[in-house]
C-alpha cells in the first residue's frame, strides 16, 4: 500500500501501549503475565507510554509504580474505570469510589486522562446476559447527565479529562448510539476514546467519526478485527470475551480498520493525541505479547507514528 502521508506527517500521535495487549483484563489471575514482566516488556517492544489497565494490576502505591516505571523509561497516558451510570443516581456513590481510586492513581503518576467504559450488558468472561442491551430515554438521560458531572468533578478534583470508550457488549457502541451519546453530552466535560477495533466490531467507520465529531475525540485506542471471525462472531451472537478468545481482535496490518487513515485523519485535527495500542488477547500464552508488541510498533512507525 502507497503511504498517504510522510513519516512527520503523525507528529501529533503518542503511540503507546497497555496492559491489555498483555492479555490482562483483570486485577489478578492466574492466566496472565506478572506485571513486572509487562512493564519490562513494553519497553522492550519500544513503547514509552503505557495506560495503568486494570485498578491492582500494576502497584496501587504510586511511589513504587513511578519507581518502576520511571526506571524502565515509561510514562502513563492514563488510568481506566468502568462505570453504569445509565442505572441513575443510586450508583453514583458506589462509581465515585471507584472512580476516585483510579484517578488518584493517574494523577499520582502524571497521566492526564481517564479513560470511561460503560458498563457490560452481558458478561464479558461468560457471556451472562445481565440486563437488556438498548436503555430507555430515563436511562439515556442518566448516562449522558452523570457522565457530565464524573467529567466535572474528575477534571476538578484530579485535573484529569475523561475520555468515554464505545465498547461491544455495552449500551455505547454502535455508530447510532456513539452519535447519540455526544449530542447528548457536553463538548467540555465530555471527549470520546475513539477505540478501532471496537468502533469496527459493531460496525462503525472510525475514519467518518473523526470526520463527523473531530472536536469530540480526546483519546484513540489502535484495534483491528478480524473480519472472517467477526462476521461468525455476529452470524452467531458470540459475545465478547469468547469472541475474543477466538481471535476476533487480530494483530495489525491483518485486520480492519485501516489504521493509517485513521492515524492521518486524527493528526488532522490539529491538536496532540495519544493513541494506545489494545488487541485483546484474554487469555493468552506468555511468549505471545512481545513478538506482536514489537511487529504492531514496527507497523505504526512505518505508518509514521
Amino acid at each position: 500500500m502507497t503511504p498517504l502521508s510522510p513519516p512527520s506527517s503523525l507528529s501529533r500521535i503518542r503511540i503507546g501501549s497497555a496492559p491489555d495487549s498483555w492479555g490482562v483484563w483483570f486485577p489478578d489471575d492466574p492466566q496472565q503475565v506478572p506485571w513486572q514482566r509487562f512493564l519490562d516488556e513494553v519497553a522492550l517492544a519500544g513503547y514509552t507510554w503505557i495506560e495503568l489497565g486494570p485498578y491492582g494490576y500494576l502497584p496501587t502505591d504510586p511511589a513504587v509504580l513511578l519507581a518502576e516505571t520511571s526506571r524502565r523509561g515509561l510514562n502513563v497516558s492514563a488510568g481506566t474505570v468502568f462505570t453504569g451510570l445509565h442505572h441513575g443516581e443510586a450508583v453514583w456513590e458506589k462509581t465515585w469510589a471507584h472512580v476516585a481510586d483510579n484517578a488518584a492513581l493517574a494523577q499520582a503518576t502524571g497521566a492526564s486522562h481517564l479513560v470511561v467504559i460503560p458498563s457490560f450488558w452481558r458478561d464479558d468472561k461468560t457471556g451472562e446476559v445481565l440486563e437488556p442491551d438498548t436503555l430507555t430515554a430515563e436511562q439515556w438521560r442518566n448516562l449522558t447527565t452523570l457522565t457530565e458531572r464524573l467529567g466535572r468533578d474528575v477534571r476538578e478534583r484530579y485535573g484529569l479529562k475523561i475520555v468515554v470508550h464505545p465498547h461491544a457488549d455495552t449500551h455505547v457502541d454502535s455508530e447510532e448510539n456513539v452519535a447519540r451519546f455526544l449530542d447528548g453530552t457536553d463538548a467540555d466535560l465530555v471527549s470520546l476514546c475513539l477505540d478501532t477495533g471496537h468502533y469496527a466490531y459493531c460496525g462503525g467507520d472510525s475514519v467518518k467519526l473523526i470526520e463527523t465529531y473531530g472536536e469530540r475525540i480526546g483519546y484513540l485506542h489502535l484495534k483491528q478485527v478480524d473480519p472472517e471471525i467477526l462476521a461468525d462472531v455476529r452470524a452467531k451472537g458470540t459475545p465478547f470475551g469468547p469472541a475474543v478468545a477466538q481471535g476476533v481482535m487480530c494483530e495489525p496490518p491483518t485486520g480492519v480498520p485501516e489504521l493509517e487513515p485513521v492515524l492521518v485523519a486524527a493528526q488532522a485535527l490539529g491538536v496532540e493525541l495519544f493513541a494506545i495500542v489494545e488487541q485483546d488477547m484474554y487469555p493468552c500464552e506468555a511468549e505471545r505479547p512481545l513478538p506482536i508488541a514489537q511487529r504492531t510498533r514496527a507497523f505504526l512507525r512505518s505508518c509514521g507514528a
